[in-house]
């Protein structure tokens, strides 16, 4: 394993990747292997299935939402979209139209004012 050099990332999560990387004697390959890619909680099953599982996390509080991780693109995404959020829609829990045009408005976010350019003094220069 070759030396990492310092950074301001994590220090902790770093020490323990290190650590453990001297303690089993892997190289920088076996290292990724074993600590890349997701490994999150995981819903596999029929769209019924997956829809129920995600229904019990949101009902009994325990996720606010959910971040899509698919096993394979673009087509995992369309299964998604296709099988799983008609019947999550379908339960009420996945909405099937957006309230504006930008992710600001559909969070219920005001715009935050233009420091670059203020209209009231846009017009009063037109005038002027």
């Amino acid at each position: 394993m070759p030396e990492i050099p310092e950074s301001n990332a994590s220090k902790s999560g770093r020490e323990r990747v290190i650590e453990l990387a001297r303690k089993e004697n892997l190289s920088g390959r076996q290292l990724a292997q074993r600590l890349g890619g997701y490994s999150g909680l995981a819903f596999v099953g029929t769209s019924k299935t997956i829809a129920d599982e995600m229904e019990e996390w949101l009902v009994t509080e325990g996720s606010d939402g959910f971040n899509g991780m698919f096993p394979y693109l673009p087509a995992g995404v369309d299964d998604f979209v296709e099988k799983i959020g008609p019947e999550l829609q379908r339960r009420g829990i996945f909405r099937s139209e957006y309230e504006g045009s930008t992710l600001r408005e559909n969070l219920g976010l005001k715009r935050p004012p233009n420091r670059f350019f203020q209209p009231e003094t846009a017009a009063i220069r037109k005038a002027g």
